[in-house]
C-alpha cells in the first residue's frame, strides 16, 4: 500500500520520503498536486501527504478534490504557514492529520503509518462488504426474507407465524443462509448483514 507524498520542494520531498521508507512503506513521489491527479485511478494510494502552500492546485483544494473523486485514503496536509483556523478547516473537512513546518520527524512518520493502517482496515472492510453483497444476491427470495426477519431480532416462532411456515423449516432456512453468507452464529450473521439490509424487515 503506497503513500503519496506531494510537495514541490523537492529537499522536503525527500526527507519525507526517507522517513516513510524507514518504516517498510512504499513511497510515490510528486512535485504537484495535478501530477498526482493524473495518475488517478490507476494509481491508489493507501494514505496522501500533501504540502498546503503549492503552485497551481493548493494542498486545500486537492482534499476537496479528492472528496469529489470520492478517494477514500487518509490525507495528511502540511504546511510552512499553517494557522489554527487552517487546521481546524482541513480536520473539519476530513484530513487525517495536519502538521506545521517544521515538524517531528518521529511524529510525522507515526501519523502515516497510522493513516496506512486505517487505509488497510476500510480496504478488508469493503472487500468484506463486496463479498457480502454478492452472497446477498444469490439467495431465494424466502432465504432473503427469513434473514431479514433474523437481522431484526425476530424468534423461530415469530418468524414461522410471519410466514405461515413451520418453526423447524425456518430453522432451516436460517442454517441454509448462515453458511451461504459464512456467518458462525446469529450475531456474526447480523454483523455481517446489517449495513446491507433495510432499516426495517418485511410486513
Amino acid at each position: 500500500m503506497t503513500v503519496a507524498l506531494i510537495d514541490d520542494d523537492s529537499a522536503v520531498l525527500h526527507s519525507m520520503r526517507l522517513l516513510i521508507e524507514s518504516r517498510d512503506i512504499p513511497v510515490a513521489c510528486y512535485e504537484s498536486a495535478e501530477a498526482f491527479l493524473e495518475e488517478l485511478p490507476d494509481s491508489k494510494p493507501s494514505c496522501v501527504v500533501a504540502d498546503v502552500r503549492m503552485p497551481g492546485m493548493t494542498g486545500l483544494e486537492l482534499q476537496r478534490e479528492l472528496k469529489y473523486r470520492n478517494l477514500e485514503a487518509p490525507l495528511i496536509l502540511i504546511s510552512g504557514h499553517a494557522d489554527v483556523s487552517m487546521a481546524v478547516q482541513a480536520l473539519k473537512n476530513g484530513a487525517f492529520d495536519f502538521f506545521e513546518k517544521p515538524y517531528d520527524g518521529e511524529r510525522f512518520a507515526n501519523s502515516v503509518t497510522d493513516a496506512v493502517q486505517k487505509a488497510r482496515r476500510q480496504s478488508t472492510e469493503q472487500s468484506e462488504r463486496t463479498d457480502i453483497a454478492e452472497r446477498l444476491k444469490a439467495l431465494s427470495p424466502r432465504q432473503r426474507e427469513v434473514l431479514e426477519f433474523v437481522a431484526a431480532g425476530m424468534s423461530n416462532k415469530q418468524i414461522a407465524a410471519k410466514l405461515s411456515i413451520s418453526p423447524r423449516t425456518v430453522e432451516t432456512y436460517r442454517a441454509w443462509v448462515m453458511e451461504r453468507i459464512g456467518a458462525q452464529n446469529v450475531a456474526d450473521l447480523v454483523r455481517k448483514v446489517s449495513a446491507l439490509l433495510p432499516a426495517e424487515p418485511p410486513k
